[in-house]
């Protein structure tokens, strides 16, 4: 099936990419909080697993600028180990 002039493996890898793409945004997010280097990739699992208690269940909840913040600030308090 294309749409276009694209095929689903397009649309497929782009949003593997722009995945990728937004990990690395996270990372740097973290990094600049304050997240020592060696521990991101488990900031980032802790990240993901604070955002329901912070933001709520919803899933169709607005994650924007605030949302990412408010949950870094959580981290910051309950995940004080991850932290320089």
């Amino acid at each position: 099936m294309s749409y276009e002039g694209y095929e689903i493996e397009d649309y497929q890898n782009e949003i593997k990419e722009l995945s990728l793409q937004l990990t690395d945004m996270l990372e740097a997010a973290l990094y600049f909080a304050g997240v020592k280097k060696a521990r991101l990739e488990e900031a980032i699992d802790a990240y993901l697993d604070e955002m329901d208690e912070v933001l709520g269940s919803n899933e169709d909840a607005p994650m924007g600028f605030d949302e990412i913040v408010k949950v870094i600030k959580h981290l910051k308090n309950t995940k004080k180990d991850l932290f320089i």
